[in-house]
C-alpha cells in the first residue's frame, strides 16, 4: 500500500466541466484542494462504453485471443447483484447460461462486457441503467441503478454467416489447432477432409458419407479450382486443423452450380458436417531459385488455363492474379532472365484480360491490356486483345485501329488482324442494321409525331397492314447508290436536329455499354 498527497486546481478535479463524477451541494469545485489517497489494491479494467455506461474488471485472464460476437453461442456462469450488494440472480441456483450472441437474450452492457472476454476468462461487469435492457436472463429491470455480473466465460462456439444474409451458417462444432485465423488455409492449398452430406428438407437423410461411401478415405482436393461447391469451400477456408464444423447452404452454394449427386434432388438445402484433417500451403518462392519460380509459376498458370477452358473465369482470373502479385518479389539476376519474367509477365496480363472480356467487363480488360502495351506497344497479341475487348464495348474504330496496328508491327500476324476486321465489319453492320430497326419509320415523323413513334411501332407489330391494290405486283427498281445516298442525306440532316434525344435513345439501347450487340 501507498500513500500520496496531490494538490490539484479545480479544472483538474470536480471543477472539470465534463467530470463524470457530481459534487455535492456546497462542495469547494471551483477552489484549490488537497487531496490524500492511499492505494489499497488496483486491477486491469477497461471502458466499454465511453460514457462509462459498462466498464469490465478483469479477475482472471482468459486464453486465446478469440471473443464472442454476432451471431456465436455462448455459454457463461453469470451471477448479479444491486451496487448496495443485493443479490439478483445467484450462480449457484444456475447452470451456465446459454446464449446466443447479438438475440438480446442478455442486458445490453452484459452482452457487450462478454464481447470483450476471452475463454475461461473471469470478470466483473458494471452496468448502469441505461444500458440494463430487458432480456431472457433479467425480465424485470425497472429500479435498478447499476448491476454488477459476475461472470465467468465457460465456452462459446464459433457461428459465421458466410453471406451476412443467414443463408450459409458455418457452426463450429469441435475446436481446431491452432490460432484463428492465422492456421486456416485461406490461401489456395491441398486440402483434406472428412465429410458427411445431408439433405436438410428429408429428415437429415445423409446423401454422401466419405468415411462409408470412399472406403474410409477422406476427400483430397485443391481449393481455389472449383472442385467442390462453393460454399463447401468458402467454409473450409476458415477451419482450423482437426476442427469439425456444420454447415448448411441454399442451393444456389451448395449443388444448383456444381455437379449433382444422383440422389441429390435440384433446389435442395444441404448441412455438411466437414472435419479438416489437414492441409498443405503452395510453395513458398523465399529462397528459390528463379527457374524453380518460373515452373511453379507455370504450373498455376497451367491450371488458370485449365479453369478457363471450362469456363470458370473467376477463377481462372484468381489463379493468374497469384502469380502476378508474387512476380512483385521475383528479382531476375541478368538479361536472359528477365526476358522471361517479362514475357511470362505480359502473357499473365493477357490471360487475366482474357479472363475480363469472357465475364464482360471490357473495360477492365483494355486497362489490363495496355500494361502491355504501355511497355511495348508493338505487341501484337496484347492489341488482339486489347482490339477485340474494343469491339465488343462497342468502340468499332479504335479495334480497327489496333487490328491494323497489327499488320504494321508484325506481318506474320496479317492473316490474324484480316479475320479480327472481317468480323469487326459484320459486327458494326449488326449494330447498323439494330439501330435501324429500332429507329425505323421516326425519321419519316414531323416534330410534333415523334413522341408517337413508339406507339404505332407497336401498332405496326400487332395489326397486319393492307397492301393497296395499286401496290401489288409493283417493284421498287429505284436502288441505285445515288438515290440511297440522297435518301442517307435527308435523313442525316433530320438526325442532327433530333441528336439530343436520339443519343439518350442510343444510351438505352446499351450502345454506350460494354454489351455483345
Amino acid at each position: 500500500m501507498q500513500t500520496m498527497e496531490f494538490k490539484m486546481k479545480p479544472q483538474l478535479h470536480y471543477g472539470e466541466d465534463d467530470c463524470p463524477i457530481t459534487a455535492p451541494t456546497g462542495f469547494p469545485k471551483e477552489d484549490e484542494l488537497h487531496f490524500e489517497i492511499e492505494m489499497i489494491d488496483f486491477f486491469k479494467a477497461k471502458v466499454i462504453s465511453d460514457d462509462l455506461g459498462v466498464i469490465k474488471k478483469v479477475i482472471t485472464e482468459g486464453k486465446g485471443w478469440e471473443s464472442p460476437r454476432e451471431p456465436y453461442e455462448v455459454k457463461a456462469w453469470i451471477s448479479a447483484k444491486t451496487f448496495d450488494g443485493k443479490e439478483i440472480i445467484s450462480r449457484t441456483q444456475r447452470e451456465p447460461f446459454f446464449f446466443t450472441f447479438g438475440k438480446s437474450e442478455v442486458p445490453k452492457g452484459l452482452e457487450m462486457g462478454i464481447g470483450t472476454m476471452a475463454r475461461e476468462e473471469k470478470a466483473v461487469i458494471y452496468v448502469t441503467s441505461q444500458y440494463l435492457t430487458q432480456s431472457p436472463f433479467i425480465p424485470e429491470v425497472e429500479g435498478y441503478e447499476e448491476v454488477y455480473f459476475d461472470v465467468e466465460l465457460a465456452h462459446f462456439v464459433q457461428v459465421r454467416d458466410m453471406l451476412g444474409d443467414g443463408r450459409l451458417i458455418k457452426r463450429r462444432i469441435q475446436d481446431g489447432k491452432g490460432e484463428f485465423p492465422m492456421d486456416c488455409p485461406l490461401h489456395d492449398s491441398l486440402l483434406r477432409v472428412h465429410y458427411k452430406g445431408m439433405l436438410l428438407n428429408e429428415e437429415n437423410r445423409v446423401f454422401y458419407d466419405t468415411r462409408s461411401d470412399n472406403n474410409g478415405e477422406p476427400l483430397e482436393f485443391s481449393s481455389g479450382e472449383g472442385l467442390v461447391p462453393e460454399g463447401f469451400e468458402m467454409c473450409v477456408r476458415l477451419m482450423l486443423p482437426g476442427e469439425v464444423a456444420l454447415v448448411t447452404c441454399p442451393p444456389d452454394y451448395a449443388y444448383d452450380k456444381f455437379p449433382r449427386p444422383a440422389n441429390v434432388p435440384e433446389g435442395a438445402h444441404i448441412q455438411w458436417e466437414i472435419e479438416l484433417l489437414g492441409f498443405e500451403m503452395p510453395k513458398d518462392w523465399t529462397g528459390m531459385n528463379f527457374q524453380s519460380i518460373m515452373d511453379d509459376a507455370e504450373k498455376i498458370r497451367s491450371t488458370g488455363n485449365r479453369l478457363f477452358k471450362e469456363g470458370k473465369y473467376e477463377l481462372a482470373k484468381a489463379k493468374y492474379d497469384k502469380v502476378l502479385r508474387e512476380f512483385n518479389h521475383v528479382n531476375p539476376q541478368d538479361d536472359e532472365e528477365g526476358k522471361v519474367f517479362v514475357d511470362t509477365r505480359n502473357l499473365l496480363h493477357l490471360n487475366v484480360a482474357a479472363c475480363y472480356l469472357k465475364m464482360g467487363e471490357c473495360k477492365k480488360s483494355i486497362e489490363t491490356c495496355n500494361k502491355v502495351l504501355d511497355v511495348n506497344p508493338a505487341h501484337v497479341k496484347a492489341l488482339y486483345r486489347r482490339g477485340m475487348a474494343y469491339m465488343e464495348g462497342g468502340d468499332f474504330e479504335e479495334a480497327k485501329s489496333d487490328f491494323q496496328n497489327m499488320i504494321k508491327a508484325d506481318k506474320s500476324s496479317e492473316p490474324d488482324a484480316r479475320a479480327a476486321l472481317l468480323k469487326l465489319k459484320q459486327k458494326e453492320q449488326e449494330t447498323k442494321q439494330k439501330v435501324q430497326k429500332q429507329f425505323r419509320g421516326l425519321f419519316d415523323k414531323k416534330p410534333g409525331e415523334i413522341a408517337d413513334v413508339g406507339a404505332e411501332d407497336i401498332k405496326d407489330k400487332t395489326v397486319a397492314k393492307e397492301p393497296n391494290k395499286g401496290e401489288e405486283g409493283e417493284s421498287d427498281d429505284n436502288n441505285s447508290e445515288d438515290s440511297n445516298e440522297v435518301v442517307e442525306d435527308v435523313r442525316q440532316a433530320r438526325w442532327f436536329s433530333f441528336w439530343p434525344s436520339g443519343r439518350k435513345l442510343f444510351s438505352s439501347l446499351g450502345l454506350e455499354r460494354c454489351t455483345i450487340l
